[in-house]
């Protein structure tokens, strides 16, 4: 019987890669030689790559994500398979963000965080100065690849009063610092940002100065417009952009242009294209049309990107299909050899303001030209129930899958020892 010891050292290498990145901890402490295997190939082969795609939340816990979708005139194949993280599975997760081999997952209360290098097994706790609901939370790298953690709350819808506030967590020091940030924009706390080259990107828009109030302000700035109509009743429209956090100089940069101009309740939603460029989703809708839009960047950095069109999809033909993509979810990645993009949410969105729960499914919606969709079912959404800003009756609401990433890439990121034994390890 033919041993592993047995086989040439590359034919091991290439076994290695196949194996899912979460159980790699294992096969690196077998010995020196599998340990060196596994860097060589894993790491600096990058064929593990193509095997595995990301991680995501589902029913509050951490999830590996493999997908493949191949398409020709003899069969269509769908590879979607999810499984959950064991190691994670004490705590209740709310969110999951990316960045160089490392995932910073958000508990569900907001008490605690957990950042995670899957590759190396190694976990790191950490507690926030304070906690609220709505804080917003990044993960990036300095110029020096120290690593950082943005949190932030800078909301003032449905509140009272104004809630502010921007700290940073340095991996180096274990300890949270205060930013002075002013900010003339609002970055809704359902949009999660996503990291690209250490730093982190935001979809946001003007920042009003009193929301849903009989004397409305907006803050000064030409392309931001209230329109009265008989009736009294006001549509707003609001410049809408990107921006960047940069770590290094822990500020934010100028405001990015998007390819488009949304509206209240349209989808627009982040994402990653492995780790060169950024993807955006706008769900367009209007009484004429429902189309669907995914640009990727040609070009990025801080303080400039361009745009390049991937898709666009008429959605109106699937709505009868249970396709309807909040405007709070809808998380997404594209596969760009099938020319697809593959949506998570929940069946049918609507609201229902009725106290008669109802059934819903979390699911994978796979679309592209053409015409082309397929679902995936991903089993029972958990119920939520909310009450509307705008009502007091009660709606029904389910919390979607979000996935973080769409290729994980893995890393040597130590999170746990010190600099000289980290450089002794690598």
């Amino acid at each position: 019987m033919t041993r592993m010891c047995d086989l040439p050292p590359e034919l091991v290498g290439m076994i290695f890669t196949k194996i899912p990145i979460t159980s790699i901890r294992t096969v690196r402490s077998t010995c020196k030689l599998w340990k060196a295997l596994t860097k060589d190939w894993v790491l600096g082969k990058g064929a593990a790559r193509e095997q595995f795609l990301g991680f995501m939340t589902m029913d509050s816990k951490v999830c590996s994500l493999r997908f493949h979708l191949c398409r020709n005139e003899d069969e269509e194949l769908v590879d979607l398979s999810i499984k959950q993280i064991d190691l994670l599975n004490q705590v209740d997760i709310s969110k999951v963000f990316h960045c160089d081999g490392l995932l910073l997952c958000v508990g569900k209360d907001n008490s605690r965080l957990i950042v995670w290098n899957p590759y190396l097994g190694q976990t790191k706790w950490i507690v926030p100065k304070k906690i609220h609901e709505h804080d917003t939370y990044a993960l990036g790298y300095d110029i020096n690849r120290n690593h950082k953690i943005l949190r932030f709350l800078d909301n003032n819808s449905f509140q009272k009063k104004e809630c502010f506030g921007y700290e940073i967590y340095d991996f180096n020091s274990n300890s949270w610092r205060i930013l002075d940030v002013t900010s003339r924009w609002r970055i809704k706390f359902h949009q999660r940002s996503v990291s690209l080259k250490g730093n982190s990107y935001f979809f946001a828009d003007e920042k009003l100065g009193h929301c849903f109030s009989p004397g409305l302000t907006i803050e000064p700035n030409l392309s931001s417009k209230v329109e009265r109509v008989p009736g009294g009743v006001q549509t707003i429209y609001l410049e809408d952009f990107l921006l960047c956090f940069d770590f290094t100089r822990e500020k934010f940069g100028p405001r990015l242009p998007l390819p488009f101009h949304s509206k209240f309740n349209e989808t627009v939603t982040l994402s990653r294209v492995k780790e060169e460029q950024l993807a955006v989703l706008y769900q367009q809708k209007n009484k004429s049309s429902d189309i669907l839009h995914i640009w990727v960047t040609t070009s990025i950095e801080p303080n400039t990107l361009s745009w390049s069109k991937f898709l666009r999809v008429e959605m109106r033909p699937f709505k009868l299909t249970g396709v309807r993509f909040n405007h709070e979810a809808g998380s997404f990645f594209i596969d760009e050899e099938e020319k697809v993009v593959v949506v998570f949410d929940v069946d049918g969105y609507i609201y229902i303001y009725i106290r008669t729960k109802a059934t819903r499914y979390n699911t994978a919606f796979i679309i592209g030209e053409d015409g082309y969709s397929k679902s995936v079912s991903l089993g029972e959404a958990p119920y939520i129930e909310d009450t509307c800003p705008m009502s007091t009756y009660p709606s029904q609401m389910y919390c979607p899958p979000l996935v973080c990433s769409s290729s994980y890439f893995p890393s040597l990121v130590q999170l746990n020892q010190s600099r000289k034994r980290k450089e002794r390890d690598d």
